[in-house]
């Protein structure tokens, strides 16, 4: 860090520690007590240091700031931060998804897909399959490591089908899999922080859970939807010449992504932690697909008991039994190191301290949330459902594109919930799932994703071209979004 940076990083510090410690000196705004007042202050303050110059000891800082706050306890701040099941849910998912990484097996998946029968009719169909292994793989692992499993692979296929830097083929894979991240992030809640946000706010808010099957009816139709329109979007806007690639040559994906070599070699164990992987899936899904079909009785109670165990269960449960399963001796989980080094520690601790925060907004004491209502429901009660619908998406999709994912599922959950009443035909749980899910689709430009900015400069496509389609991208998910929760979403909450 240059003089510069840190002359920078200094004052951007003490602006946001200006924010925090005059709203609590000022008089309050009319409508605010004392500690809604030192909250917002807070909450202004550390939007500014997520935004621009940390996203770990600001969220510490938080934590311990809101202990300060008149009227809100240590107990309860620990409870909805570093307590929260959001949080244990996230520690012990990443830890399995790292398992399953260490395996080898996830690389074997993506070449299967894109060697398979159906990818060798074509260059349109080998692109789709392409995509499809993204979407798959990246509904259980999160964002970045998914998008660095890809990188070399996606360098060693344009070698294999010739396509050089500055190609439109090229460019179209690259651009793909930057956004086919993006998408295939928000399409469960496995290992994937930001739709986790927006949920755990509604949950603190209404005392009550969203069933995972229920997201699940949301975001996987709108991501596979928002995926097929993509494509169709290269197709016919990017138009690349599909003719030049050497598809003849396919088939040496297979024989040059998994060479003999350790890093591809599929380790002893696989399939028992596929096994337990799959165990975990199962266990998060039974209770909200069975319960409705089953009549009362053993099994029906057995899932009703497991449902209100809760999310963080079921990782819990698997990391254990990886750790009591041996290979040669050897557990199939070493859970220290996994610790260690499968876990993202600075989103782990975010996650708590928006936790936190949007507790603490949310606080019928603190005053915030019916401030914000009274100020904002005149505008909103103009809106018809859709069209209120329509601007938190757009909101969503446009703040995650511009800046950090996790504020944006802070910021415009905390926002849609000051508007609880004024949501008319909008069912809460909905929205904030939504917000949650776009908050995820981030791909237009380098602030929202580092792929994003790895992407623009990796010579395989340029940063104006990706925010081109990237906020094309955006714009399909969006519409999308609104046209599938306002219409089939809004039966599944």
């Amino acid at each position: 860090m240059n003089q510069k940076q840190d002359h920078r990083r200094t004052m951007l510090i003490g602006f946001a520690l200006c924010f925090m410690i005059l709203f609590r000196l000022i008089p309050p705004f009319p409508g605010l007590n004392d500690g809604g007042m030192a909250v917002l202050g807070l909450f202004l303050g550390v939007l500014i240091l997520w935004l621009f110059v940390a996203i770990d000891w600001p969220s510490l800082l938080l934590i311990g700031a809101l202990m300060t706050v008149p009227g809100l306890t240590g107990k309860a701040i620990f409870s909805a931060s570093f307590g929260s099941p959001t949080v244990i849910f996230l520690i012990f998912t990443f830890v399995l998804t790292d398992a399953l990484a260490k395996t080898g097996i996830l690389r074997r998946i993506a070449v299967s897909f894109m060697t398979s029968r159906l990818a060798q009719r074509g260059p349109w169909h080998f692109v789709a399959l392409y995509f499809a292994s993204i979407l798959f793989l990246g509904s259980f692992i999160s964002p970045t490591v998914l998008f660095f499993l890809y990188l070399p692979m996606l360098e060693e296929i344009c070698s294999i089908l010739s396509l050089e830097k500055g190609n439109k083929n090229a460019a179209m894979l690259m651009m793909g899999t930057v956004i086919m991240t993006g998408i295939s992030s928000g399409m469960t809640p496995i290992a994937h922080v930001f739709p986790l946000i927006a949920i755990n706010a509604y949950e603190a808010f209404a005392k009550t859970t969203v069933s995972t099957l229920s997201y699940l009816g949301l975001a996987i139709p709108v991501g596979l939807l928002t995926a097929l329109l993509v494509v169709v979007v290269f197709r016919f806007l990017l138009r690349p010449p599909v003719s030049e690639m050497h598809m003849e040559r396919a088939m040496e994906i297979e024989n040059r992504l998994l060479s003999s070599g350790k890093e591809n070699a599929v380790q002893p164990g696989t399939k028992r932690v596929i096994a337990v992987f799959f165990f975990v899936i199962f266990l998060w899904i039974a209770p909200g697909f069975f319960s409705g079909m089953l009549p009362k009785g053993g099994v029906k109670t057995a899932l009703m008991a497991l449902s209100k165990l809760g999310t963080a269960f079921p990782p819990i449960l698997g990391c254990v039994l990886l750790s009591i399963f041996t290979e040669k001796g050897e557990p199939l989980l070493h859970l220290g190191k996994a610790l260690k080094e499968g876990v993202a520690w600075s989103a782990i601790l975010m996650c708590a301290g928006t936790g936190a925060i949007g507790w603490a907004l949310t606080q019928k004491s603190v005053g915030v949330m019916a401030w914000v209502s009274a100020h904002v429901a005149p505008i909103a009660v103009s809106f018809s459902p859709v069209m209120l619908f329509l601007f938190f998406a757009l909101w969503s999709a446009l703040q995650t594109n511009l800046s950090s994912n996790m504020v944006t599922a802070t910021v415009v959950s905390a926002a849609a919930l000051a508007m609880v009443s004024q949501l008319g035909g909008v069912h809460p749980a909905l929205l904030l799932s939504s917000i949650g899910m776009l908050s995820a689709y981030a791909f237009a430009t380098p602030p929202a994703m580092p792929c994003v900015a790895i992407a623009g400069s990796s010579g395989w496509t340029n940063t104006r071209q990706m925010m081109l389609y990237g906020f094309l991208a955006m714009l399909v998910a969006v519409l999308v979004t609104t046209a599938w929760g306002m219409s089939v979403g809004r039966m599944l909450f």
